[in-house]
């Protein structure tokens, strides 16, 4: 016999589940099997979403992707990858694995969330979440903490990665417009045409052009020779967050993205070897990628503490003045706030705009957050992520505390990274890219190569306009 307390119980276990079911997160399997440790949302989008999405489409796609981003994926799902490794090219293992999670080489989390959790889902990480970036060996089979064969790194949050990524894209087409530019010039003068590169006010170098079609890239600052800029990770190599989930899924939960790893590429549906096929489908990573890059921007948020909002004045004209926004710029302007999704520039591996018959466009405009950014008089975005998308070098003979690492990534040296961007960093303690800087004032002084004239002028600084300064950055946060 049922008593009551069994019955509430009951109750509320289906309540759970229909609603689960109404908001297109439960397949039909999962609703006949309610007890099945499966991830509920995979699979719930059946079709990659196509065209100019409305508003409530949009939201609908965006749950679904907050569903798998928070989502404790398991062995049922495809946990794991017993004859894969962590290789972003697809690549078998040599020796098989006798346990799904390993700390160093991976899988090594069950969730995106289980990183990107601070201040919220979708943040940033402690110095405990931090993981080994080996992911550019094809022969990456290293179950090692050697940093000879990976380097460690901490967990950057996501908030205004979509505003990041228009950014990029369209600096991309500007870069690109100055090569074609000079080629056209040369081949009309018939001779070399020496041209700078640069792209939203930063600069990234000179290209020089031949009337025979070639090109010097040999003063190249800051980019790759194809012009693409590539905003994610600490060293900036991954093009897109398309690219990026992809590369994530596979590296830190053993769940291959289909786009990348099934039969198109690698002639099986079960390339790792764990008995799962369609792990991870194109439309489950587009719904990953509308949830991130639909995430608001990080704000400017005063404390309410007395003084602080003078001091956060004084720090923010000292921010210039000591020159930190040559590479933290302020705001960059974007043109546009439809994000396209597959992108135009990701390579074999990920999905790309020419490999779909219609991508998908998700107007960020359509939210209710992005009404609040800042536009100049030329009615541009104005994000505020004080960054520039540029690659720099971080060490010199007496400043070295950044160069630390063994392994270059994707062939950038390994003392170079990426303008980290500053929105968030109020709330994104611990700082560097392995965090291991407790305090903001240890990072400044941690800057060395092209961050030096900037970090000298502020250690010269008396130790009240230090402190305004670090009162200006605590007051640029994430609020959810």
């Amino acid at each position: 016999m049922m008593t009551s307390s069994h019955k509430g119980r009951r109750r509320r276990r289906f309540g759970s589940i229909a609603a689960l079911v109404m908001c297109g997160l439960a397949s039909p399997a999962l609703a006949d099997e309610p007890w099945a440790e499966r991830t509920q949302a995979l699979g719930a989008i059946a079709e990659m979403p196509a065209g100019v999405l409305s508003k409530d489409d949009l939201e609908t796609l965006i749950t679904n992707g907050e569903a798998l981003f928070g989502a404790h994926f398991t062995t049922l799902d495809g946990v794991g990858r017993p004859r894969a490794t962590q290789a972003i090219d697809p690549t078998r293992r040599k020796h098989p694995r006798e346990q799904v999670f390993f700390r160093t080489a991976g899988p090594d989390a069950g969730s995106c969330a289980a990183c990107h959790n601070q201040p919220a889902i979708g943040g940033a990480g402690d110095f405990v979440a931090n993981v080994f970036a080996s992911e550019g060996f094809e022969s990456a089979d290293f179950d090692s903490l050697d940093p000879q064969f990976s380097s460690e790194r901490g967990t950057n949050h996501l908030f205004g990665a979509g505003l990041v990524e228009l950014l990029a894209r369209e600096m991309s087409l500007e870069l690109q417009s100055v090569r074609s530019k000079a080629l056209s010039q040369a081949r009309a003068a018939g001779s070399a045409v020496r041209l700078p590169l640069e792209a939203k006010g930063v600069d990234f170098g000179y290209i020089t052009a031949e009337p025979d079609g070639s090109v010097n890239l040999d003063e190249l600052d800051g980019v790759d020779t194809d012009l693409v800029i590539r905003p994610f990770s600490q060293k900036g190599v991954m093009t897109s967050l398309r690219q990026f989930t992809v590369n994530a899924l596979n590296q830190h939960h053993g769940m291959q993205a289909d786009e990348r790893f099934g039969a198109r590429w690698t002639g099986t549906d079960d390339f790792d070897g764990d008995g799962k096929s369609g792990e991870i489908s194109a439309a489950d990573i587009s719904a990953m990628v509308a949830w991130q890059a639909t995430l608001p921007a990080p704000v400017q948020m005063i404390p309410e503490a007395s003084g602080w909002a003078e001091a956060a004045d004084r720090g923010e004209a000292s921010f210039t003045d000591f020159g930190c926004t040559v590479c933290h710029r302020p705001a960059l302007p974007l043109e546009s706030l439809s994000f396209a999704d597959p992108g135009p520039f990701d390579l074999a591996g990920t999905l790309n705009e020419r490999q779909v018959s219609s991508k998908a466009v998700y107007d960020i405009a359509l939210l209710d957050w992005a009404g609040s950014l800042p536009r100049d008089e030329k009615g541009r975005v104005l994000v505020p992520l004080y960054g520039d998308l540029k690659r720099h070098a971080m060490t010199d003979n007496q400043i070295d505390a950044l160069g630390n690492e063994l392994l270059s990534q994707r062939f950038v040296d390994r003392n170079i990274f990426q303008t980290a961007e500053l929105w968030g960093v109020g709330s994104t303690q611990p700082f560097g890219h392995r965090n291991d800087f407790s305090t903001l004032d240890e990072i400044i002084l941690a800057h060395g190569g092209n961050g030096r004239e900037a970090r000298d002028a502020y250690a010269a600084a008396s130790d009240a306009e230090k402190s305004a300064l670090i009162a200006f950055l605590k007051t640029l946060v994430i609020v959810p």
